[in-house]
């Protein structure tokens, strides 16, 4: 990493209608945190910049329901979810408003640069729907009516949910607002359109190749492939980019600082994003900082973390922005994630079903270390390629096998061993500091390890290094049982030279915990006496381990003992089994209310010599696209590892093309091929369906490659 970068790190700014869950956590705020935190440590220089997305039309209309203003609604969900991230250590060095009026100054001036270049928007005057009695023009998801379809009476005005056919809000039957219940009547309005369509060609190069204007500015290889999937599965669609909407008719919002634009304010899409270069301002002006310099210029890099729910906007909308703006910066890289679920469903604050991050924060209040329990947790099994799934059982898991069995219990041991036979003096090593000094050596290859998979945003894999660091230590003091040797020969080289070498992982553990766990590094780090660490502190270890330098040297007093990670199974003591029983209950207690699904019934039984001909295959879904004149149909490009297949798929009910790049798949690969509507399918994809007729994808574990047969 280049020391004369100017690094900025933005996590998706949050909408403050409601409360955060910890799927929002794992998904772009976690593991954003982590890799700041580790920036910080080699002393570079960063921002991390973040906060509330406060307008638009679904703030407005939860106020007018409520009887509230939107101010109301923002100004409570702003404090919830900024006391809840710095609960949890996420580290921003600015939690922003796109309410606060230097934002207002700052998308306008945005807007205007734009315009007064030519040629970046349409104006358009068509009809909307407009309800009267809330004197509001409604958003298509605030229309409702019947399918003309389908018949289905309570289909949306952009998609009837029953039967797939996307629509608008033209085509219902009976249509009537969801605000007042009442029938909206059709109103002229006029509206600006940003033409992303005229930036297809050049954000093609750049998201295949890196390049733009014949610079190579980002490595696509460093990309995760779901992203890169996601994006040309936009830019290569034959309908390609289009024309996008970028006011609306609000009484919430930035107005449109043009004549003739009463009642028209930036839709939110276009405000949202500009938050972050006006949080970069907000720092910069409260530190005495140039905010240019982390936007503008070479040295410059933009890293966005994000949702895979966001990659569109990032990856092409947000890109085409700032280039047609011209002077700033595109991201390096937007390592996004894809959704974490909870016990096997999709979080649902309408069913309770998940837990928020407050709620965590209060209902494990009595947990030791519940802040990094929980991160930790959502760490191991994090979303990076793939939907992840939160389980409590897994949790517990985690916890005592890992946090404590691990970790807690090898730096318990090394502090009182060093206590007991050296009055915590830390012993002489012999050699010490030296790199060839094998023990060390080996524990150095994982400890550096951690810092490149860091730097290549796979912190999944990061945390486990850093607990083979633990583990390595753990087996390495077992192995040298040097409370045997002591026991007849206090004065072993063998004992002292286990001692140190372990006291010296202990350090090493103290500073490379802080990116994951950073309220434990605090603690490792008073328990062998080392002060706190601050910015550059991992560097400043590397330079002196280049320079033969102990992590801890010898004659060095450590602190006294203590009990790091208590865990959750324990003989003695069930408090903290009982918190995590409490949230077991109360799902099963939502499962016993709900319906009983209805099962379908099994099908004719077949021999077994019909199920062994079955070639069933692991794959990836590299593509995805909508079938033309076929709403249920989705065209699917699928790599089986030894070849890609084409796979037509009667799934567009229930996922978004864009959604289901770099999805993990069961392909049945020898099924004959079929043509449908002209394309031809070769395979099938393998579902599975619940009582209620959602489909869900049916994948092989964690770690199985693509082609593999199953059995």
């Amino acid at each position: 990493m280049n020391d004369t970068k100017k690094y900025l790190v933005t996590s998706a700014l949050p909408y403050a209608n409601g409360p955060l869950h910890i799927g929002h956590l794992a998904g772009a705020y976690l593991p954003a945190d982590i890799y700041v935190r580790y920036l910080r440590l080699l002393g570079k220089d960063v921002v991390y910049v973040c906060g509330s997305d406060e307008h638009g039309a679904a703030i407005t209309i939860r106020a007018k329901k409520e009887g509230l203003s939107p101010r109301d609604i923002i100004d409570k969900y702003h404090e919830l979810n900024k006391n809840s991230f710095k609960e949890l250590g996420i580290s921003f060095d600015i939690y922003h408003r796109t309410s606060e009026p230097l934002h207002y100054e700052t998308a306008q001036e945005f807007f205007l640069k734009l315009y007064e270049k030519g040629g970046q928007f349409d104006e358009e005057t068509s009809e909307q729907y407009y309800d009267e009695k809330f004197d509001q023009f409604l958003a298509d998801r605030y229309i409702i009516g019947t399918c003309p379809n389908c018949g289905h009476e309570e289909a949306f005005g952009d998609q009837c949910e029953k039967c797939g056919t996307a629509l608008s809000p033209k085509e219902l039957v009976n249509p009537r607002s969801t605000m007042s219940g009442e029938k909206p009547i059709l109103r002229e309005t006029k509206h600006w359109y940003f033409r992303l369509d005229k930036h297809s060609d050049w954000l093609r190069e750049w998201i295949k190749e890196g390049k733009a204007n014949g610079q190579q500015l980002h490595n696509p290889s460093d990309w995760k492939k779901h992203v890169t999937g996601q994006c040309l599965s936009w830019l290569d669609n034959e309908e390609g980019l289009r024309p996008r909407s970028i006011t609306r008719d609000l009484d919430w919002g930035i107005p449109v600082p043009l004549e003739g634009a009463d009642g028209k304010v930036l839709y939110v899409w276009f405000d949202a994003p500009i938050g972050y270069i006006s949080a970069t301002k907000q720092w910069a002006k409260d530190n005495g900082k140039n905010w240019e310099d982390y936007w503008k210029g070479e040295n410059a890099e933009l890293v966005h973390f994000i949702g895979k729910d966001n990659i569109v906007f990032h990856c092409i909308v947000f890109p085409a922005m700032l280039k047609a703006h011209g002077d700033y910066t595109l991201p390096v890289n937007v390592p996004a994630n894809q959704f974490l679920n909870f016990e096997g469903q999709k979080f649902s604050k309408s069913r309770g079903w998940g837990i928020m991050q407050h709620t965590y924060l209060e209902e494990f209040k009595d947990f030791p270390n519940n802040k990094d329990a929980l991160r930790y947790v959502l760490i191991r099994n994090m979303p990076e390629n793939k939907d992840a799934d939160f389980k409590w059982d897994e949790f517990v898991d985690y916890y005592d096998k890992e946090l404590a069995d691990n970790l807690g219990n090898f730096v318990n041991r090394v502090v009182v061993l060093t206590n007991k036979y050296y009055d915590g003096i830390v012993p002489k090593g012999n050699p010490e500091g030296d790199p060839n000094n094998p023990v060390l050596a080996d524990a150095l290859k994982l400890f550096h390890a951690i810092g490149k998979h860091i730097e290549a945003y796979e912190f999944k894999q990061a945390v486990q290094r850093f607990m083979e660091l633990s583990g390595f230590g753990n087996t390495y003091l077992q192995d040298v049982s040097p409370w045997k040797i002591w026991k007849t020969d206090p004065d072993n080289t063998d004992v002292k030279n286990c001692i140190y070498n372990c006291v010296q992982i202990v350090g090493l553990l103290s500073v490379l915990s802080e990116p994951f766990i950073p309220f434990t590094a605090n603690k490792i780090r008073k328990l062998v006496n080392l002060e706190p660490l601050k910015n550059g502190s991992l560097a400043t270890l590397l330079q002196g381990l280049n320079n033969g330098e102990s992590v801890v040297p010898s004659g060095h007093k450590i602190g006294e003992p203590e009990i790091l990670f208590a865990k959750i199974n324990d003989r003695k003591d069930k408090s903290r089994l009982e918190i995590i029983e409490r949230q077991k209950a109360g799902l099963a207690s939502i499962q016993a209310s709900e319906a009983q699904a209805d099962f379908a019934p099994l099908k004719d039984e077949i021999a077994y010599d019909d199920f062994v001909k079955l070639d069933i295959r692991t794959g990836t879904i590299i593509a995805a696209e909508k079938m033309k004149k076929a709403d249920k149909l989705l065209v699917l490009k699928v790599d089986l590892g030894f070849e890609e297949r084409t796979v037509v798929s009667g799934i567009a009910k229930f996922f978004k093309p864009e959604e289901i790049i770099g999805q993990q798949v069961l392909v049945l690969a020898n099924l004959a091929p079929r043509k449908l509507r002209g394309v031809e399918s070769q395979g099938m994809i393998l579902m599975a369906e619940d009582g209620e007729g959602v489909l869900r994808f049916v994948q092989a574990s964690e770690g199985c490659g693509n082609g593999f047969g199953v059995s």
